[in-house]
């Protein structure tokens, strides 16, 4: 059985364009069922130089069970050599967050 436990998924993404490309594949394909858009500052080591950038970061709320078929698609669309996609278990959430969360990204079958 798949794992429907709710998840939050985090991914920082070049700009707001490519934020907002990748987030209408996944909400297509209903793999999320909500995203939100922080823009950041960001710092990190990149072929031994420390880089100084502003993105756009995702935060996505999903299944755990839906992880793999994610990471793909953000593969196929983010322009990045080594996009950054985490998962970050939830402990809890209401009963009703969850029962929108399993409607919104139920098989279209």
């Amino acid at each position: 059985m798949p794992d429907t436990k709710f998840v939050e998924l985090i991914l920082s993404c070049k700009d707001r364009a490519e934020a907002e490309k990748i987030v209408a594949a996944l909400l297509t394909q209903r793999l999320i069922a909500c995203a939100k858009f922080i823009p950041i500052d960001t710092r990190y080591g990149w072929h031994g130089k420390i880089e100084y950038g502003n993105e756009v970061l995702l935060m996505m709320e999903s299944v755990a069970a839906n992880f793999d078929k994610i990471e793909a698609e953000v593969a196929k669309l983010h322009s990045y050599d080594t996009p950054v996609l985490t998962q970050v278990p939830i402990g809890r959430v209401s009963a009703k967050a969850q029962e929108w969360l399993n409607e919104v990204i139920k098989s279209k079958g």
